[in-house]
């Protein structure tokens, strides 16, 4: 049976960090399908349509890759793509008690697993909030992102 995860978030931007966490998770998977998140409460700096065709063009090299829009609970999203796996990074201490809230939340409504991986140590510090401020006010964001992720 193929291990399908998915690795939801906002992605706006998708940094470094999650590149590096999608990379690592594809030695555990056999398809990742990333999943963008349409959050209404959320101030997006780049459209929705802008994100995922970033991130499609982005990774169309690699089959193993998916990249899909969702705006429902992250384990409806999971289940309709057969995905018996939720990918998820972790920077600090913080992000552990959430994250295991939430993991929790999901395996006891559909059984789905969270797998945890823990952000390098060189990307810790980046977070897409603090790469899109810098986006915001004009400042070179590349350092951050993937090379080849362009917003058109």
């Amino acid at each position: 049976m193929e291990k399908i995860a998915i690795f939801p978030g906002s992605f706006d931007p998708f940094t470094k960090g999650h590149e590096s966490l999608l990379r690592r998770g594809l030695t555990l998977f056999d398809r990742i399908i990333i999943g963008v998140g349409i959050n209404e409460y959320k101030r997006m700096e780049q459209s929705t349509e802008k994100r995922i065709a970033a991130l499609r063009k982005l990774f169309a090299e690699d089959e193993r890759i998916q990249v899909e829009g969702y705006s429902d609970l992250t384990v409806d999203f999971a289940a309709r793509h057969h995905a018996r796996f939720i990918l998820r990074g972790i920077r600090s201490i913080k992000d552990y008690e959430y994250e295991m809230n939430i993991a929790d939340l999901n395996r006891r409504l559909t059984g789905v697993e969270t797998i945890i991986l823990f952000t390098e140590p060189e990307w810790a510090f980046i977070s897409s909030t603090m790469v899109k401020e810098l986006m915001h006010f004009g400042k070179d964001i590349s350092p951050y992102i993937p090379e080849g992720l362009e917003y058109e």
